[in-house]
């Protein structure tokens, strides 16, 4: 479990093709390295990666076919910068919201507004997740809490403050660059204890 409160930025180092449709990817993090060991699982643009290795300051971690197909790991370069969060720690403070680290869609940034001291940044919206993103709920985009300033049918907009722009990945995506995006999951739990409810 993560908050979407991005610790650092990292660095992709190395991407190898696995065996049957896989990957293995090496991340330059030495803030979220510092206390990793085998097996913890840590947050790149959102999606939930285990460690198998930490060395020097880079850890490596599997990705599966399921995974790159269902979320814009498979587009990464050597290079690269990524988002890193560590799992949250019990009895730490909840800055942002419950994210898992499981990707629900793949988006793309559509429109970037400068405002006095932030920007709104558009996303579209894919049509299977429209029914859980609602005005000043929560969503994780590239595994940052972010609140939804307005929706549409196929978009919902989000303002970025400052700091935000400057210390994750989403500050320098261009138009057309896919995001990762998780809906809050609270949404997806309540829809399904009220679809089973006979009438």
């Amino acid at each position: 479990m993560f908050t979407g409160i991005i610790e650092e930025l990292g660095e992709i180092v190395q991407l190898t093709d696995g065996k049957e449709d896989s990957a293995v990817i090496a991340v330059r993090g030495p803030l979220v390295t510092s206390d990793a060991r085998d097996g913890d699982s840590i947050s790149v643009n959102g999606v939930c990666l285990t460690v198998i290795d930490n060395v020097d300051g880079v850890f490596t971690a599997d990705v599966m076919g399921e995974t790159l197909r269902r979320s814009s790991l498979g587009a990464l370069k050597v290079g690269g910068n990524v988002n890193l969060e560590r799992a949250a720690a019990l009895g730490s403070r909840l800055g942002g919201h419950l994210v898992q680290g499981h990707v629900d869609g793949v988006a793309k940034v559509v429109g970037r507004e400068a405002a006095d001291q932030w920007e709104i940044v558009t996303f579209s919206l894919p049509a299977e997740l429209a029914r859980y993103v609602v005005e000043k709920g929560s969503i994780t985009v590239d595994g940052v809490s972010l609140t939804v300033m307005a929706v549409t049918d196929d978009t919902f907009s989000v303002g970025m403050i400052p700091a935000t722009s400057t210390n994750t990945v989403l500050g320098s995506k261009a138009i057309g660059e896919p995001v990762n995006l998780e809906v809050d999951v609270i949404a997806k739990y309540v829809e399904k204890m009220l679809g089973s409810r006979h009438v």
